[in-house]
């Protein structure tokens, strides 16, 4: 009796409208997971610290200070803003710090769980809905603070201001998508680390964070083409009740951060759990 022969090889057809489902089914589905770990996290980030939940808010601020300090004492020329400088510096570095720790948030998150990834198995993308908790409870420290300066300089409440929120998510969403395609990399190449570090902080100088942009000159060129210039300003002008300049800019960069995250995700999805057993190997 002739026996069965049957051949099994790889399949090299990779379905993608099929792995984006399952990828953006996960980040949806894994709701409870993602809060339990944001909780967990946020919990132990402030639980041995003496000031607590206000280093949240610190760094901005301390940014800020420096150049508020550096600009009433005459040390640095700055253009007008057209709104109290003080607001203007806290607001600039407030975005600033809300769109790094985005970048950074899907690298850190995956990191920290790379034991857990190693012994159980469940859906990465939490890791990554956590680090959006995470941003989202942070920046909502932030925002509150921002209205505080805003109704203690004289600016006070206008309808804009109730948009804001929305360019903060647009500027997570931003940071986040760009933070998903570094993150294999990164756990790889440490180095990856020191280089995005290196380069956000070069970044904020030809961003306008802390000063407006020039009225000419090759800056200017570069500032408007920087699309971290349209996030920062059109969530600032938002803000502060200004005219957004840069709003169609700024939605464009909204519309691509939208389809490239879901790119993202799936390059994530795909790349981590390989990475993850070969570090673990």
């Amino acid at each position: 009796m002739a026996l069965e022969t049957r051949i099994y090889q790889k399949e090299n057809n990779i379905h993608f409208l099929k792995l984006l489902k399952a990828s953006a089914k996960d980040l949806f589905g894994s709701h409870f997971l993602a809060k339990q770990l944001a909780t967990r996290d946020i919990k132990s980030q402030y639980r041995q610290s003496y000031l607590g939940i206000i280093w949240a808010f610190i760094m901005p601020v301390t940014s800020a200070l420096v150049w508020i300090f550096l600009n009433l004492t005459g040390t640095i020329k700055l253009s007008d803003t057209g709104v109290p400088y003080p607001v203007y510096a806290f607001s600039g570095t407030l975005i600033w710090s809300i769109i790094t720790e985005a970048i950074n948030s899907p690298t850190s998150s995956t990191n920290a769980a790379r034991g857990i990834m190693s012994k159980i198995n469940f859906p990465k993308e939490a890791l990554v809905l956590s680090g959006i908790y995470k941003l989202l409870f942070n920046s909502l420290i932030k925002i509150m603070l921002l209205v505080v300066f805003i109704f203690v300089f004289g600016i006070g409440f206008h309808w804009s201001l109730l948009l804001f929120p929305f360019a903060i998510l647009a500027a997570i969403l931003f940071g986040t998508t760009l933070g998903l395609f570094m993150t294999p990399i990164g756990m790889i190449y440490n180095d990856i680390a020191k280089i995005i570090s290196m380069s956000l902080s070069f970044l904020m100088y030809v961003t306008p964070v802390v000063y407006a942009i020039p009225k000419k000159g090759i800056m200017k060129t570069i500032m408007e083409i920087n699309p971290f210039s349209a996030l920062i300003l059109t969530s600032r002008d938002l803000a502060l009740g200004t005219s957004p300049d840069y709003l169609g800019y700024f939605c464009w960069i909204f519309a691509a951060s939208v389809a490239l995250f879901f790119i993202a995700l799936l390059f994530y999805r795909i790349s981590i759990p390989i990475i993850v057993e070969r570090l673990s190997a």
